[in-house]
């Protein structure tokens, strides 16, 4: 016999079956090519050929002739089947021997390991020489039983309902507490330059007087320091930090344990600081007596919240919807086979039922009318029309006759046909369409990778910036301390220097970090 070698083709620029078919039959009619089979999906040709006769550059090279792009690819080991099997009945290390050795002896086997304890065994073998329903009667010849290992067909890991619940209760508790303090600080800064403008005329009418009255209803205290504005706005924000906060926390943390820095850290760390602070400047005006209200960043944490948690949600149902349509493409895929045997002249010998997973390439397979396609294969023998509209959108059945290629997850209507395997398992048009429906699930955008980059130096930078500002203004207070009695307000002669300082430079630290956290990046 010659011999016959195999090579992978990377072909671009194919849009449909017929340029598939288009290929296939023009490569056929060449010198030394045995056998060429495309997948459009793919984009990959698998090629037979005689390497006394032709070699795989002139190969892509007649491809390319025929207007497609086409690569030789170097790794040829895409094309080895994998399988993953049960096995009963193992009891010691010289079962797994036995195993093991009598499938490497086997031909078209390329490796083969058996793991004792899990009962696994993992097959890498040529689907040209061998296939999987071999494999299984290989061991079962041993004495042991054997089956496959069940897929999870049902597309459970793409499921976001659970994070759509999660990030909507978020935003919803965020939303809620966060409206009354959006209206308390509103009313408090038209109260504010009513206040101003009244004490630059000093004539008053009646109806300012009352506005500011009940302006000065916010800034009563309860105790001693201790405002009304503030005491609300301390317990609309304590809902807010723990419940909506509550998964922003937990992400900071996982991402702290793995020393990176991403937006949930920022988040976290500004809301926290905004909160602690404020909380902690209350005690301390309380503490004092103080006569003038400290200023409080209770408002920072709410509207951080509900801004990023509507942004998460948002997200995860995008998501969703691309995981239902990739859910419902899966659930296309028939499960079961019919595989029969036929003697010559086509005379039915013998028909089984068996799982999708074990149809091998070459197999023929049975499908009756109103029965889906288990995988891509040739008519062999029998008309029918077929609906294909799960792949081509085309409403009108296709008329099948022998020859013509059929797609797995397709249905057949009126007749009954006889289709040889070419594509199985992993390789079928519709496993690979899921399969670059989920790559595009999980890998993320470049820009996104590109600001999770960034947010990895963000959050430091920003963190040294507030630090900076802390020290400076510091320094600035020690050397000259009119500045700060400048921009301080509510400045309060009972206070030492050094205290007002230092308040003066947290203040401006604060507002740094609480400025920079929901920085256009994160929330975009």
């Amino acid at each position: 016999t010659k011999a016959v070698s195999k090579c992978y083709v990377q072909v671009t620029g194919m849009t449909c079956a017929s340029c598939v078919a288009n290929i296939e039959r023009n490569l056929r009619r060449e010198d030394g090519i045995h056998s060429i089979l495309v997948a459009l999906m793919a984009g990959k040709a698998e090629v037979r050929y005689n390497p006394a006769v032709i070699h795989p550059a002139a190969i892509a090279e007649l491809i390319r002739e025929l207007g497609f792009g086409a690569t030789v690819m170097e790794n040829c080991g895409d094309g080895d089947g994998v399988l993953e099997l049960v096995v009963r009945g193992m009891t010691c290390a010289s079962c797994v021997h036995k195993i093991e050795s009598t499938l490497m002896k086997t031909n078209g086997v390329l490796y083969c390991s058996v793991a004792l304890a899990t009962n696994k065994a993992h097959v890498k073998y040529d689907p040209e020489i061998i296939g999987p329903r071999d494999v299984i009667q290989v061991i079962k010849d041993l004495g042991f039983t054997t089956s496959l290992v069940k897929k999870d067909r049902s597309a459970s890991h793409l499921d976001h309902k659970q994070e759509i619940r999660q990030w909507k209760r978020s935003f919803v508790v965020s939303l809620v507490f966060c409206v009354p303090v959006m209206g308390l600080m509103i009313y408090m800064m038209i109260m504010d330059s009513q206040l101003s403008d009244a004490h630059a005329h000093h004539n008053m009418s009646s109806e300012e007087m009352e506005a500011l009255h009940s302006s000065m209803v916010l800034e009563y205290q309860l105790l001693p320091g201790l405002s009304v504005m503030n005491f609300l706005s301390f317990l609309l924000c304590v809902p807010v930090q723990v419940f909506g906060g509550w998964h922003f926390y937990i992400q900071a943390y996982k991402a702290l344990k793995h020393r990176t820095a991403n937006m949930d850290v920022l988040i976290v760390l500004a809301t926290s600081i905004a909160f602690i602070y404020s909380f902690v400047i209350l005690l301390v005006a309380m503490a004092e007596k103080a006569k003038v209200n400290p200023v409080t960043f209770f408002d920072t944490p709410p509207m951080l919240f509900v801004f990023i948690s509507l942004g998460r949600w948002l997200e995860h149902v995008a998501k969703g919807k691309t995981s239902e349509a990739l859910a419902r493409l899966i659930s296309l895929q028939a499960t079961e086979a019919t595989i029969v045997t036929l003697g010559p002249g086509n005379i039915l010998l013998s028909e089984e039922q068996v799982d999708v997973e074990l149809v091998q390439r070459g197999d023929i397979v049975k499908v009756i009318p109103g029965g889906k396609f288990p995988v891509d294969g040739r008519v062999v023998e029998g008309h029918s029309m077929v609906d294909e509209s799960l792949i081509t959108g085309e409403a009108m059945p296709v008329t099948k006759k022998p020859g013509n290629t059929v797609i797995a997850g397709s249905i057949n209507q009126n007749g009954s046909l006889l289709i040889s395997a070419t594509h199985v398992g992993a390789d079928t048009t519709l496993s690979q369409i899921v399969k670059l429906v989920e790559e595009a699930q999980t890998s993320k955008a470049p820009i996104q990778q590109f600001a999770d980059k960034l947010s990895g130096y963000f959050v430091p930078s920003i963190v040294a910036v507030s630090v900076v500002t802390l020290f400076a203004w510091i320094i600035i207070g020690f050397v000259d301390f009119e500045i700060i009695e400048k921009y301080f307000l509510g400045y309060n002669k009972s206070i030492s220097a050094a205290e007002v300082i230092i308040r003066f430079a947290f203040q401006a630290s604060i507002t740094v970090l609480c400025i920079a956290c929901p920085c256009s990046l994160g929330l975009a």
